[in-house]
């Protein structure tokens, strides 16, 4: 099990909790070996709860301070809401644009982007959120080519964001991981992040468990630990 860490770092996902849930392990060990790291949401997840009494304006503000309670456990500060609508976002140009201006202002050298090909997790019964999936479209289409060729969006030229090149692509949640990242140091900071997001968390033991299934292996020592799989794109 391998671990690179990179200089500067996005992570683009769907909605308040997708980080914590999917990478927060992965962005604890960057953070705390001195990656600059970024969070862009394309949605505020306005639409990812069961409680009659908020409206989807007072969700959106309660999830999006929750996202920034957990970003600041996972030693990010900058956190970014697109404002996509939850449950509703697709891979438009619009979209794409707007990813685009945060990689070429940000500068990242790798970005984790939701895996847009997986539709099911057939070991937790589970059903790819299409959210996810048009988001992972989008910064892939926005991460290559658009981001690096200057006639793609030759509007954000004029905002002074010239070209970037991403170098490292990270798909989370990936059919078949071939790299992984041992979190097993930082995996109680990925519980505490977690538990930032309480409007998403009726049963905090649940959710724990969950987790632990989900990133338990167990290491030639015998003794388990915790880890999170991705498939790596290295773009020369």
């Amino acid at each position: 099990m391998t671990e690179s860490v990179p200089h500067r770092a996005m992570v683009i996902m769907a909605h308040p909790d997708d980080i914590e849930y999917f990478v927060g392990g992965t962005v604890a060990r960057w953070s705390a070996a001195g990656c600059d790291v970024t969070f862009v949401l394309t949605t505020s997840g306005e639409s990812g709860c069961d409680d009659p009494t908020l409206s989807r304006q007072q969700l959106a503000a309660l999830r999006q301070a929750e996202q920034r309670a957990a970003a600041r456990v996972l030693g990010v500060e900058q956190v970014l809401f697109l404002d996509a609508p939850d449950g509703e976002v697709a891979p438009t140009l619009e979209l794409r644009r707007q990813l685009v201006a945060n990689i070429r202002r940000c500068r990242p050298d790798a970005v984790i982007v939701p895996d847009p090909t997986r539709y099911y997790f057939f070991e937790q019964g589970y059903v790819n959120h299409p959210d996810h999936r048009a988001t992972g479209e989008a910064a892939l289409a926005a991460i290559s080519p658009a981001a690096t060729n200057p006639r793609y969006h030759p509007e954000l030229l004029a905002e002074g964001l010239k070209p970037h090149q991403v170098t490292q692509i990270w798909l989370a949640m990936p059919p078949e991981p071939d790299h992984w990242v041992d979190i097993t140091d930082v995996f109680e900071t990925k519980l505490a992040a977690m538990d930032c997001h309480a409007s998403q968390i009726s049963d905090p033991t649940s959710w724990e468990q969950s987790l632990r299934r989900s990133s338990a292996f167990e290491g030639m020592d015998g003794l388990v630990g915790y880890r999170e799989g991705f498939r790596r794109l290295m773009i020369a």
